[in-house]
């Protein structure tokens, strides 16, 4: 049995989400569609733990069960799969970046059936669902002019599907799906540092972008891009060639040293933010002493 046939929502359950009344037009084939809205309160979103990623963890409910809050901050168009974060449905106006999305979508429907086969653009969303629909989304901004920061988008979006692939994973075990997180969570390790290769080169802004999440309960802004590039570098970074992997570390300590004080206290940070960075911190001196590396800081 197909694997999405063990992450569907339960049609038993309460409404989780609501189609709302306003159509949303597709920038690419000009049909409207329904926009897909989660349902706020009630119980729906019994907040966890927060991870080292800043991945928000949601407790399941008796009566709702456990909800994705993340799959419902994507719209993709049924008829021409294209998919974004849908404020960028109104403010992707480039008309070359959108005749690049409708020329590839063949490309992009065949990618996605690869990895996940059966999914559905029409009806409420699933999990799976939902994360076939970053991946179109991660697919349609690699066409889009960098003036909308599809850099970062896409980096946010391998983070969060790497989160999603988790998910399903352990709804489903045995297929494959731990694989696939981990292979979003090296892209995503490359987008975000290309991010901050683009930003600092005056390659491609970051001005325009509202929320930098990762998550969505929580923006950490720019402080929270350099953390996460740091953090996947030491959880996901290659190991082949070990005297590269501690220069990176290297590099990584002494920007979260410049950012967060060593892990000091700082009134000006987040609270959450500055926990982890700081564990992070302890984790990469700890790393680079024991191959005898030391920094001007330590």
């Amino acid at each position: 049995m197909p694997v999405k046939k063990f992450v569907e929502s339960d049609d038993k359950k309460p409404a989780i989400s609501y189609w709302a009344k306003e159509k949303i037009i597709c920038p690419v084939c000009h049909k409207p569609f329904e926009k897909e809205v989660m349902h706020k309160g009630s119980g729906r979103m019994i907040a966890g733990s927060l991870t080292d990623e800043l991945h928000r963890n949601f407790e399941p409910s008796k009566k709702y069960g456990r909800v994705y809050p993340l799959i419902y901050d994507i719209g993709c168009c049924p008829k021409c799969h294209c998919a974004f974060f849908w404020k960028d449905f109104t403010d992707i106006k480039d008309a070359s970046s959108l005749d690049r999305i409708m020329s590839d979508e063949d490309h992009r429907r065949e990618a996605v059936e690869a990895i996940f086969p059966y999914y559905n653009l029409r009806e409420q969303r699933s999990l799976y669902d939902g994360a076939a629909m970053y991946y179109l989304a991660l697919l349609c901004y690699e066409k889009v002019d960098i003036a909308y920061a599809p850099t970062f988008k896409r980096a946010m979006l391998c983070l969060r599907l790497a989160w999603l692939c988790k998910d399903i994973e352990r709804v489903c075990p045995g297929h494959n799906y731990n694989y696939v997180a981990d292979v979003f969570y090296r892209k995503a390790l490359f987008f975000y540092q290309q991010t901050l290769i683009n930003e600092t080169g005056r390659i491609e802004s970051i001005e325009t972008v509202g929320n930098f999440g990762p998550d969505m309960d929580k923006n950490y802004g720019y402080d929270g891009v350099i953390y996460l590039c740091g953090l996947l570098e030491y959880k996901y970074g290659q190991h082949e060639d070990e005297e590269l992997r501690l220069k990176k570390l290297d590099e990584s300590k002494r920007s979260i040293a410049r950012i967060f004080g060593l892990g000091k206290s700082s009134k000006s940070k987040p609270g959450p933010l500055l926990d982890v960075a700081r564990s992070l911190y302890d984790k990469l001196t700890a790393e680079l002493s024991a191959n005898n590396i030391f920094s001007e800081d330590d």
